[in-house]
């Protein structure tokens, strides 16, 4: 004799989908709004930069709201007339972009050798540089400056108040990190590939040079940003070298280098300063993702 099926038996298979369904709804409505209110987080600073950029210097003073009583579009004109911006917008794409090709080079270099080559304290050395990243940047600034003091005292080779004193600071910092950033990319690779390479006549630069560089291009690229950035927005060292940079030309509008401080240029800078940086992530966001997320999926 067959039992015959009850409405709740029916229901319960069909009611405990439902709920399941619904409870991954609201799931996922609740992550759909965390995301969104942790991306207005990000980008609100942006915004009240951007709206500030033409506000009045006695708006800053006493706030009467959040957008301008009236829009001051002649700040960025004043703001690039006053500080000679030109110059400190051009002396940064120089200081920044001869440091990101000279030590992205050199630490490719290296971080190659590293992970193909064994040597007598390779392993110490590798160590050596990451240990160099422990020890805070500002305990170097007396040494640092001293030292560019006795060159120029010495070699007549000026580095205080020059672009070539920033790049050789920059260097110097970058190509450590950088180092062992391109060595975790470079020891992802199969040694197999370059030795396939060689065997069918390439040498070894050959097989460095068109086989393993075309495979890092992610990571490459992911820390030319990185050094790019880091020194377009680095202003302690700058300031304490005089290198002429954006960062240091914005402290033209505070009270450190004049006797008034116009937060209304400052933020109006400050734009300009964020152009090129936002113009670089949207061309090379595809290479920054890739070698953000390479060797996360094998």
């Amino acid at each position: 004799m067959t039992t015959p099926f009850t409405n709740s038996t029916l229901a319960r298979p069909g009611s405990s989908a439902t709920r399941r369904n619904l409870q991954q709804g609201i799931t996922n409505r609740l992550l759909d709004l965390l995301l969104i209110v942790l991306v207005f987080l990000m980008i609100a600073p942006l915004i009240f930069m951007v709206v500030s950029s033409f506000k009045t210097g006695r708006e800053f003073v006493n706030p009467t709201g959040f957008f301008p009583e009236q829009w001051q579009f002649g700040n960025y004109r004043e703001m690039w007339r006053r500080a000679n911006f030109g110059l400190y917008f051009r002396n940064s794409l120089i200081v920044c972009s001869v440091t990101t090709v000279v030590a992205t080079f050199f630490a490719a270099l290296t971080g190659y050798a590293l992970t193909r080559f064994r040597f007598p304290g390779s392993d110490l050395y590798g160590l050596s540089v990451l240990g160099t990243q422990l020890i805070p940047g500002t305990l170097f600034f007396i040494p640092l400056y001293l030292t560019f003091v006795w060159i120029r005292t010495t070699f007549g080779l000026p580095l205080i108040g020059t672009n070539l004193g920033g790049i050789v600071l920059y260097i110097g910092f970058f190509i450590p990190v950088s180092l062992w950033i391109l060595r975790g990319f470079f020891a992802a690779i199969p040694v197999d590939l370059e030795e396939q390479a060689m065997v069918d006549g390439a040498t070894r630069f050959q097989a460095f040079w068109h086989v393993v560089m075309p495979l890092a291009a992610p990571g490459i690229v992911s820390t030319a940003i990185y050094i790019f950035l880091t020194a377009w927005d680095e202003l302690f060292f700058a300031s304490i070298l005089r290198v002429k940079t954006l960062p240091f030309g914005l402290l033209l509008f505070s009270g450190v280098q004049s006797s008034q401080t116009r937060y209304d240029l400052i933020m109006a800078g400050a734009v300009v300063s964020t152009i090129p940086v936002i113009l670089l992530f949207l061309l090379l966001q595809r290479r920054l993702v890739e070698g953000l997320t390479a060797g996360a999926v094998k």
